[in-house]
């Protein structure tokens, strides 16, 4: 038993503005093509020209398909191959000027007429406060008192708790990465602090872990302040 000869055809159409794949019946004949090429590729019927390529980089076609009232399969077109259609008068149907943005008239504004408008994005963003017109923050209070607290000195941490005395000595003075204005770092006697001089892979001091802190300098009272033993040991069992 013969194999069935195929009934339709998948081909490339390309033209100057366009590029796609379709599917046609081989019995259709070249009139017939040309008016459904005419809606795919907006080049009017009595201006194409269709040649038949192997593939899309090839300069020399199979065929040219000049006779209306042939049919695909009396041109032998097989699947794969191109229908590249040439308008034969471009000027009449503004082939390629689609693709070619330089012959497309531009519609300019100044700055000042656009600034007039109000269905435009810098309307939109000046009616919700967006960008460069939401409001400002206000500035955080910046550390303008003198600070002395010099580095090495012996030095007490405020603390919530009463009777708790925090002390430590100074180790650095000065902005941080972790946070704005001037912190006091400080390397406490006992283990009550929370790291060891660095915070977020920034060290600032170097300290056994859980003796160093920083801390606002307000919170920090200098003076001669001995080094105080914390017990540590739970009173109940």
């Amino acid at each position: 038993m013969r194999p069935s000869k195929p009934i339709t055809v998948n081909v490339f159409v390309v033209s100057p503005d366009t590029r796609s794949e379709r599917r046609f019946d081989l019995g259709l004949r070249v009139g017939q093509l040309k008016n459904k090429l005419e809606l795919i590729t907006g080049i009017p019927v009595q201006n194409q020209e269709i040649f038949v390529l192997p593939s899309e980089d090839a300069s020399e076609p199979v065929c040219i398909l000049n006779d209306d009232n042939q049919s695909l399969g009396f041109y032998g077109i097989q699947d794969g191959q191109v229908l590249k259609v040439v308008d034969l008068n471009p000027a009449s149907s503004f082939t390629g000027q689609l693709s070619d943005p330089s012959s497309v008239e531009k519609f300019e504004l100044s700055e000042a007429e656009y600034a007039q408008k109000h269905n435009t994005v810098l309307a939109y963003k000046q009616r919700h406060k967006i960008g460069r017109f939401a409001d400002k923050l206000p500035e955080e209070p910046k550390d303008t008192l003198p600070i002395d607290i010099p580095i090495g000195a012996r030095c007490e941490v405020e603390s919530a708790e009463e009777d708790f005395r925090k002390r430590g000595t100074v180790r650095y003075v000065g902005p941080t990465e972790f946070a704005k204005g001037v912190w006091v770092g400080i390397e406490y006697d006992e283990p009550i602090g929370r790291n060891d001089g660095s915070v977020k892979g920034k060290r600032y001091f170097e300290c056994q872990p859980n003796f160093g802190v920083f801390v606002k300098p307000d919170r920090v009272k200098v003076g001669d302040f001995p080094v105080e033993e914390i017990n540590f040991d739970d009173e109940e069992m």
